[in-house]
């Protein structure tokens, strides 16, 4: 029986034994972890710091006076938009030298063009009811918005001479450019036609809704 005893309590004091062992490098891990904790975090501050250098964030200041030049009433009938998508290339070209002092940047677009009736140009001499027809001559349909969409429009790459820094009035003179190819995309694929006739579709309907159950629009 004391055969049996014997390695048992011999288990139990190395387990004990062990035991105690990991307990003391638990414990020395963890104070050294709580030492190393300030070095951690300064160099996580340190990091941030290097990032935001490296990566600084825009500050906007806005004038706190604003000019309002004109106010003007409006009656327009917006009847269609475009979403237009656009890549401009815009480049100042220095020859022999522009790897020196050329600058090049790529620009996507976006943009939205709004077109429809000015229905302040509509007069009651542009309507003429007779033999239970009425007859509407409509204003011709004009763009009232072609514009880029700042949040999605971008310079996609850039790409400037060793010298250079490049031309700071790249970038606007690309924008300008881009809201023109996107108002000349517009009217090539008919986007007035199709706002007038959008418009005389509406129309129709409004003035059914009026009693003229028989309309013709006549062309401007």
């Amino acid at each position: 029986m004391k055969k049996n005893i014997v390695p048992i309590l011999l288990l139990l004091i190395v387990a004990t034994g062990a035991y105690f062992v990991v307990q003391s490098v638990q414990d020395s891990t963890a104070q050294a972890q709580q030492a190393l904790q300030p070095l951690s975090d300064a160099n996580q501050a340190m990091q941030t710091q290097v990032s935001e250098l490296m990566n600084p964030t825009p500050t906007v200041i806005p004038d706190p006076i604003t000019i309002i030049h004109e106010v003007r009433s409006l009656a327009r009938l917006e009847t269609i938009q475009y979403t237009v998508e656009k890549v401009i290339t815009a480049e100042i070209s220095q020859g022999t030298f522009e790897f020196l002092f050329g600058d090049k940047l790529l620009f996507v677009a976006h943009g939205i063009v709004i077109a429809g009736i000015d229905m302040e140009k509509l007069s009651p001499d542009n309507m003429q009811f007779e033999n239970g027809t009425l007859y509407v001559t409509l204003p011709p349909a004009e763009v009232f918005i072609a514009t880029l969409d700042n949040e999605k429009s971008y310079v996609y790459d850039r790409e400037t001479g060793a010298l250079t820094h490049g031309d700071t009035n790249l970038e606007t003179t690309a924008r300008q450019a881009a809201e023109e190819e996107i108002y000349k995309a517009a009217l090539e694929d008919g986007i007035l036609d199709l706002a007038q006739q959008n418009a005389e579709n509406y129309l129709e309907k409004f003035f059914a809704a009026l009693d003229y159950d028989n309309v013709i629009f006549l062309t401007p």
